[in-house]
């Protein structure tokens, strides 16, 4: 092993929506991590690992903080505060181009309890002016004592080789944890959970996503042909009408996107059976979010 070579755990952290999982994706330059406009995508904390001749780093993308309004999202910010807890580097991200939040400023008041190296990861920076993002700078860098403050664009990739560069400062000297050529711990379930999900949010109205759950109940190859058979779960039957769609047009398109994404990624052709189930109040009941995995 090079005796210069680094490995280590990085965790991402912020207020939900503002770019975690994009620059995760950015960075591994794969598809690792759902991505959306809305709020509270990632759930679950994600691991993407990125590998290269000086370095292995282990990504952790971490749920949105925020003030929690049920049992899953409390689950949500304790996740995402407990990865700070274990990282050889933290990174906030905050855009450049929106005040700073309460959520934030709630973040801020964890991370002063950290001993960690923290990056501020000032996102969006292509959105923004030099004396914009001047101001911004200012604004940030007296609430914390940051070890660098970085201006980046995940979807522009401006300053990531920077932002790799100074992690790897910060690392351990130390063997991989993985395979060269793996880029996320995500089991094959996890990762059809999380595209019929991302599907779902893409194509339900707002009120859906944040009700609505995957359960994978089977994966079988044969042949040729992988046969999953999947739930979803919601918690009212005006969401499973919808979802459903007239018709059944909506889970045919849900299962067709789905499907189509899982055949790239698997390399198989699947056959995606999926099925629609209302679990009133899930979401804020401790024994059915045991039951649909989150615990």
């Amino acid at each position: 092993m090079d005796s210069n070579f680094k490995a280590g755990f990085v965790s991402f952290v912020g207020k939900p929506n503002v770019g975690k999982s994009t620059l995760l994706n950015t960075i591994l330059q794969e598809k690792v991590a759902i991505v959306s406009h809305k709020p509270q995508t990632t759930r679950e904390q994600m691991q993407g690992i990125y590998t290269d001749d000086n370095m292995q780093i282990v990504f952790l993308d971490t749920p949105g903080i925020h003030k929690h309004h049920n049992q899953l999202g409390k689950l949500m910010n304790r996740q995402a505060t407990s990865a700070t807890k274990g990282a050889d580097v933290i990174c906030l991200l905050a855009p450049c181009n929106e005040p700073i939040s309460v959520n934030e400023q709630h973040i801020i008041r964890i991370l002063k309890e950290r001993d960690t190296p923290i990056f501020l990861l000032l996102t969006k920076v292509d959105l923004v002016t030099k004396v914009e993002l001047f101001n911004k700078i200012n604004e940030w860098k007296d609430l914390l004592e940051f070890k660098e403050i970085i201006p980046i664009s995940a979807t522009k990739e401006v300053n990531l080789n920077i932002l790799l560069k100074k992690i790897y400062d910060y690392l351990p000297v130390g063997g991989k944890f993985f395979e060269i050529e793996q880029k996320s711990n995500s089991t094959s379930q996890q990762i059809t959970k999380e595209v019929i999900r991302e599907k779902i949010i893409f194509l339900t109205r707002q009120e859906v996503p944040y009700s609505v759950a995957v359960v994978v109940e089977s994966m079988e190859t044969s042949k040729n042909l992988l046969e999953i058979s999947a739930v979803i779960v919601v918690e009212r039957d005006s969401q499973k009408a919808i979802l459903i769609g007239k018709k059944g047009e909506m889970i045919k398109n849900i299962g067709i996107q789905a499907r189509q994404e899982l055949e790239k990624i698997f390399n198989i052709k699947i056959m995606l059976t999926l099925f629609v189930k209302v679990i009133d109040e899930w979401s804020n009941n401790p024994k059915s979010l045991k039951e649909l995995g989150y615990f």
